[in-house]
């Protein structure tokens, strides 16, 4: 895909050249609203960012922020406005679309949903909405599952093609997040302005090393979402590994932080945000 490397032996080869060790990585840091900024409003959220030196962001809807597909006109250029006054560009839109369910009305219902994503990230400036799916519905074949959302994907990828924006599917769901059901998902997908949002999960490892399933995705891979980094300390999750692999191959968009806790207190979470940023730039030019 042209905006991404293979995962190749040679563009292995010259990635490794092109990146000195300890230099700085060519992913930069932002975050997803998801659990950490929950709780702000927009000014106060932009803050924290602008103080921190948090950018890009990802709006996860029906949060505090209020970055939804429901604002008007008028309301889409001061959020513009805001974000590029205080600095923090707007990575994308996290949505709750998903496209598993046995019900095709559903669907169909979501398919129109991401449609108005899709337009709002269009409006915004941004560069795409993360979509995802939620598991297998039961007593349908997991094959029918797979191809269901792959198909479904495509006129959301359309959409995102004509207005210049691009559908992530979040590495997300039980079973739906193993690596290569969603090569598989991809596979019926094929399309162009649809890759994946890396989701750094165990599912990922593989005797350690994720390597395996970093080279399935890695095609596909046009955002990455990234959570605990003690997990590299703890031997849990190999975030060392993951951000020499992007380095490698390439990647030079954003690794975003989506944790489970919420930090309502602000200078907690400004406190937060600065000790996150220190570990990353530790591990992510190691």
């Amino acid at each position: 895909m042209g905006l991404m490397a293979s995962a190749s032996g040679s563009c292995l080869l010259s990635g490794a050249v092109a990146r000195a060790q300890g230099a700085e990585p060519p992913f930069k840091l932002g975050s997803v609203t998801y659990n950490s900024l929950q709780a702000y409003d927009l000014p106060t959220l932009l803050e924290i960012c602008k103080t921190t030196g948090i950018s890009p962001v990802e709006f996860r809807t029906t949060h505090k922020h209020g970055v939804e597909p429901s604002l008007s006109k008028d309301a889409r250029s001061e959020v513009k406005k805001r974000c590029a006054d205080a600095g923090v560009a707007i990575w994308g839109l996290g949505s709750v679309c998903e496209f598993h369910a046995a019900d095709m009305a559903v669907v169909n219902k979501n398919i129109e949903t991401c449609k108005q994503f899709l337009q709002l990230a269009s409006d915004l400036g941004a560069k795409g909405v993360k979509v995802r799916p939620n598991g297998f519905p039961k007593g349908v074949p997991q094959e029918k599952t797979l191809e269901q959302i792959g198909k479904a994907l495509r006129p959301c990828g359309d959409t995102a093609a004509s207005l210049g924006v691009e559908v992530w599917v979040e590495v997300h769901g039980a079973g739906t997040q193993e690596p290569a059901n969603m090569k598989t998902i991809m596979g019926h997908a094929g399309h162009k302005s649809v890759g994946v949002t890396w989701n750094s999960n165990p599912t990922d490892v593989k005797k350690g090393s994720i390597k395996e399933s970093f080279e399935m995705l890695r095609p596909w891979i046009m955002s990455c979402h990234i959570n605990d980094l003690s997990n590299d300390a703890k031997g849990t999750y190999p975030y060392r590994e993951l951000f020499r692999l992007l380095r490698e191959t390439g990647y030079d968009r954003t690794t975003l932080i989506e944790i489970g806790q919420s930090y309502p207190d602000k200078e907690k979470c400004i406190a937060f945000f600065r000790d996150y940023k220190a570990l990353w730039r530790k591990l992510a030019s190691a």
